[in-house]
This record gives C-alpha cells, structure tokens and sequence, in this order.
C-alpha cells in the first residue's frame, strides 16, 4: 500500500505521455514527472520552520521520473515516523512512494535522520532523498536545494 499513490501518479503519467512530451501528475504529493526543461518543485513540511521555504531544482535530463513524499505530521496517510517531509527521487515512481515512506517511518527524531537516509541510499538507483524533522534537514544523492 504504500506504493499506491505513486503506481497511480506512474501509470497515468505513462499513458499521458502518448499524448504528450511534457507531463507532470501529482496525486497528493506524489509525481510523476517528465519535462523538457528543468523543474522547480516545492517542499511543504507541515508547522516546520523549512516549510514553504525551500524547493527541489529537477533536471530534465533526469525525467521521467518519481519525486514522491511521505510525512508523520501532514495529511492523513498512516506513518510511523515523525518526519515533517520524507522525499524521494527515483525513476520509478512506485519504489519513489514507497521509499518515502520507508524514510518517513524511520524518522521519529532529528538524530534518525542520518541512519534513515543511509539505509534509503542503498536502494539500486535512487536520485537522492531529503528529510525534514522540525528544524534539522538532512540529503543525499545528486539533489540541487533552492531557497524560495
């Protein structure tokens, strides 16, 4: 269940793109994304200081692809962590959602940080992950902040 989201946000954009060269699906903060130009996309982190203030620069030479995000504090999607965002890039939006997940269930403290995006970065082909937990902020992969 917890790939749903993104299998739904994939599958459509998959189909979108015989139509088109340019889709972007979002289905409550999971994407699907494939651009012709690079992308700017926002992180909303709950009651977090960061929130609102800082975004993902996604390069066109890196879609299509899944940027999917989970939280123990936004929305009503069960978690087990209290990450404020837990963002993955992948190229397959299924395992992006579930990962995100995977990274939010790990995360109950700042101090988990660190181990989460440790064990999330042995996943074959990940982009990057991002986490969010009150004010500590946490990255790896190939992933370009932006202050907004």
């Amino acid at each position: 269940m917890a790939a749903v989201a993104g299998a739904v946000s994939k599958f459509v954009g998959k189909k979108l793109l015989e139509f088109s060269d340019e889709v972007i699906v979002e289905n409550g903060g999971d994407i699907f994304i494939k651009s012709n130009s690079d992308r700017t996309i926002g992180i909303y982190a709950g009651n977090s200081p960061l929130s609102g203030k800082i975004a993902l620069r996604i390069n066109k030479d890196n879609t299509p692809c899944g940027i999917c995000t989970s939280s123990g504090t936004v929305g009503h999607s069960l978690s087990f962590g209290k990450a404020d965002a837990a963002v993955v890039i992948h190229p397959d939006a299924s395992v992006a959602d579930a990962c995100a997940t995977a990274l939010g269930n790990m995360v109950k403290i700042p101090k988990d940080i660190e181990g989460a995006l440790s064990y999330i970065n042995n996943i074959p082909k990940i982009g990057g992950a991002l986490v969010i937990c009150g004010e500590a902020l946490g990255v790896i992969g190939d992933i370009e902040i932006l202050r907004i």
